[in-house]
């Protein structure tokens, strides 16, 4: 079998997703077997001697199994740990082989090396997310008080600052970060059928066989289960939930960032663009380009998590823990490519503040409207102010206009028209980031 996935159609994550591949899989299935016999001798059920044999000749064997010998193997039984186990036994001495597995069942080992990769996975996750948190920390108070137009259903509506919008994406991708976080990855042993009736049976007692199962936790590096989660999916669906939240996050960034790249807007730029096949004069922003290709996808791969969750059926799913397996992988490779270009995106940023201050006076002062209606509605009422506002859109002058009003004589109306006394909080929320930085560090 040769592999078919070289990441030529996901370019998002090519070069970035090989902390989820087949390999990766395949040492943390082994390394939860290391564990399990590991625990043993951790609650002296096994000799320390044959635990440390089995964990040395697992970890020779393992790195000559072939990856491609054992997925084709693995269709007989529906999953890859039947041959893994096979083949791991007769790695190991003769008198060591019988703590190989011991008591467990395929779903225990599988569940607890997809959350092995899934912990070391999500902690690049978190590290590229933090990294573009703390560039866009900088970057919103470089520009706390630089002016920009907001749009509103894509049309000019108040006055912003680029430090604002730099606050706003930075609040999302660090609160992602913050969810990955607090996720809880535990392992999985409950034996054939939840019960741990094999290892109560192996370790002679009810309170040894919850020693041993905390004892595998441990050595797996994962939290220690309340109970077997077999077709209790959650690990799995929170897993998903917070890495769709991820991808949403820097999906978002990279909209904004793609759209007010355009040439007529030019607000802002990559720091190197991707060019044309055809076109030379174009620099396409790319890597958004690429980030949203993966907040496109994540949230159908986190529903079919969900979707394999619901279907959990019996004491253990008959193919919608199958269905995991993959969908898992690829949501954890959209979310290494997208926070992973969302880090470097975001770090090579430029901003073209003069072009965000001439797309703020596209409309002739009209983007005051709001607080026009606001201060002269209580003066010349509703109506008057809406046709004063046609007028000026209609090519008159706004000051002159306000100032021609009798009503008006009292008011500072260039004041008045001033975008930049019209952003309300958002110096005070760019500085809130920015303390919370300071506070931090």
């Amino acid at each position: 079998m040769t592999a078919i996935d070289e990441g030529l159609l996901g370019p998002v994550g090519a070069g970035r997703d090989d902390l989820v591949a087949d390999r990766r899989f395949l040492d943390a299935l082994v390394e939860a077997e290391v564990a399990l016999a590991a625990a043993y001798a951790d609650i002296g059920v096994a000799s320390p001697t044959l635990s440390r044999a089995v964990a040395d000749a697992l970890a020779d064997a393992s790195a000559g199994f072939d990856v491609a010998e054992i997925a084709a193997a693995a269709v007989a039984g529906g999953n890859p740990v039947i041959p893994m186990v096979a083949r791991l036994k007769a790695a190991v001495p003769a008198d060591a082989r019988f703590w190989v597995h011991r008591g467990a069942t395929s779903q225990d080992i599988w569940d607890t090396a997809i959350m092995i990769v899934a912990r070391r996975a999500l902690q690049q996750v978190r590290s590229s997310l933090e990294d573009a948190a703390q560039s866009l920390r900088d970057l919103a108070a470089a520009h706390r008080d630089d002016l920009a137009v907001a749009r509103t259903l894509t049309q000019h509506a108040v006055p912003t600052t680029i430090g604002l919008r730099a606050a706003v994406w930075q609040r999302s991708l660090r609160r992602a970060a913050q969810h990955l976080e607090a996720l809880e990855l535990p392992a999985q042993l409950g034996g054939a059928g939840g019960t741990l009736a094999s290892f109560v049976e192996i370790t002679g007692s009810p309170d040894a066989a919850a020693r041993l199962v905390a004892a595998f936790a441990d050595r797996a590096g994962l939290a220690v289960p309340a109970a077997a989660w077999h077709v209790t999916r959650w690990p799995i669906t929170e897993l998903g939930d917070a890495l769709v939240q991820s991808v949403d996050a820097a999906g978002k960034l990279a909209t904004d960032v793609a759209t007010l790249s355009r040439t007529e807007i030019g607000e802002l730029a990559e720091g190197t663009g991707g060019g044309s096949s055809a076109m030379p004069q174009k620099q396409n922003p790319a890597e958004a380009v690429l980030i949203r290709s993966a907040a496109l996808r994540a949230p159908q791969l986190g529903a079919t998590l969900h979707l394999a969750a619901a279907l959990a059926a019996d004491e253990r799913p008959d193919g919608a823990w199958h269905a995991e397996w993959p969908t898992l992988r690829e949501l954890l490779r959209l979310a290494l490519g997208a926070s992973g270009h969302a880090s470097t995106m975001v770090a090579h940023l430029r901003v073209h503040a003069d072009a965000a201050a001439r797309n703020l006076a596209l409309t002739n002062g009209l983007v005051v409207s709001e607080r026009l209606s606001l201060v002269l509605a209580p003066l010349i009422g509703k109506e008057r102010v809406a046709r004063l506002v046609a007028d000026a859109a209609a090519g008159g002058d706004l000051a002159a206009l306000v100032k021609a009003l009798p009503e008006a004589s009292d008011l500072d109306v260039d004041a008045l028209l001033d975008p930049a006394d019209y952003t309300g909080l958002a110096g005070r929320l760019v500085d809130d980031v920015t303390h919370t930085h300071q506070e931090e560090a």
